[in-house]
């Protein structure tokens, strides 16, 4: 995409994220719901396909500018980016690396305009952190395949028209190995969901349980033909490597809104006949703040710049959502001390953040998955003992 094009879209949902959805950011958390007239705004802006090549109707960012959006999406509610982060990102991902060109040609060009919402369901009770370990089966049964188990806090499935389903196909192949990727439409029969996830924070931005009961589909849906077979785990990893990058760069852009409030209130705030501001404490927290948001903010786009010409596209996105999400929190934890009594109640932005901000630490491969992850790719074998 040309620069000047690539600032217009920037500039537009700017625009769009400041002006018309910051305002309803009360309401969102109130209803537990993303308002229908913004959702179809999104879907006319091209949101739901932004990571998705323009042959498929698309806008086809780069990494590196799709960070760039990321961080102009964070400055409000992260429902709102939720709604078609699953479409660019960890279920849209799987096509792109792993389908068929059928397909591809199939699904990507509705999940590119919003037709079709997807989402990525690989997490279950058990197995988490640790997605090896998975329990859900597919059998295959002449033309078709036999899917039992249950997948759980699978963000967009209340909403979603297919599944990115990760079942063993292989029982007696080692934890990592024998897992492949099916699309399962979520009318088929024998696909269930529970009631949608009462969350910390994150409202309007929907997560549940997934159940899966004896439910056909033909081989055809099995991702990547047969030579996807027995490779759903290295598609899984490739996508939570994106999605990783994508979350740091959505981590600063909530940091950006974080600094904004704690400056804006910091300036206007008196104690003792001064403003808090000239409060050399205060100054500190302020200071740290910044600090955390330009260092996070440099670590994404290196990353970025790094995943695109293939140099590292594992430990750079790991080390920035590492990094990012950690410092995201402890931002919005001196913005709440900063606002004292206030940050602490309901409707005051920075306390919404504040329960936001903690999921980030856990989803798409915990801080200490991160650890793990960066530790190894620079100590190799030594690592494993």
């Amino acid at each position: 995409m040309e620069a000047s094009d690539f600032a217009d879209v920037l500039s537009s949902v700017r625009e769009f994220v400041r002006e018309e959805v910051v305002p309803r950011e009360d309401e969102i958390e109130a209803a537990d719901e993303v308002p229908e007239k913004l959702r179809a705004q999104c879907k006319a802006m091209g949101l739901y396909g932004f990571a998705i090549p323009e042959e498929f109707g698309g806008i086809g960012l780069s990494m590196a500018e799709e960070v760039e959006l990321a961080m102009v999406l964070g400055w409000t509610t992260p429902s709102l980016r939720s709604l078609f982060g699953t479409n660019n990102g960890i279920a849209g991902q799987v096509l792109l690396t792993g389908g068929t060109a059928e397909q591809q040609q199939e699904w990507l060009p509705r999940l590119a305009t919003g037709e079709v919402v997807a989402s990525f369901a690989l997490t279950e009770p058990d197995a988490g952190s640790d997605p090896s370990s998975l329990t859900t089966r597919a059998v295959r049964d002449g033309e078709e395949f036999v899917i039992t188990g249950a997948k759980r806090w699978i963000t967009n499935a209340p909403l979603a028209d297919v599944l990115m389903v990760f079942a063993r196909t292989d029982p007696d192949a080692p934890p990592a190995k024998g897992i492949s990727t099916f699309l399962v439409p979520t009318d088929a029969a024998g696909v269930s969901f529970s009631e949608h996830d009462a969350k910390m924070g994150q409202r309007g931005s929907w997560t549940c349980e997934v159940y899966l009961d004896d439910v056909r589909v033909p081989a055809s849906h099995l991702v990547g033909g047969e030579e996807g077979l027995h490779r759903g785990f290295v598609t899984a990893m490739r996508c939570l490597a994106h999605g990783r990058l994508h979350i740091a760069a959505l981590c600063m852009g909530m940091a950006a809104r974080l600094v904004h409030e704690m400056t804006e209130f910091a300036a206007e705030r008196e104690q003792g006949g001064h403003k808090i501001a000239a409060y050399q404490l205060v100054q500190g927290l302020v200071a740290d703040s910044v600090t955390d948001w330009h260092a996070g903010r440099a670590l994404v786009r290196e990353a970025a710049k790094a995943y695109d010409d293939g140099s590292d596209t594992t430990l750079g996105p790991s080390t920035a959502k590492y990094f990012c999400s950690e410092a995201v929190g402890r931002i919005a934890d001196r913005a709440v001390q900063i606002h004292g009594g206030s940050g602490y109640m309901r409707g005051v932005p920075v306390e919404r953040f504040y329960r936001d901000a903690r999921l980030f630490r856990i989803y798409e491969g915990t801080s200490q998955i991160q650890q793990v992850i960066i530790a190894r790719g620079v100590l190799g074998a030594a690592a494993r003992g």
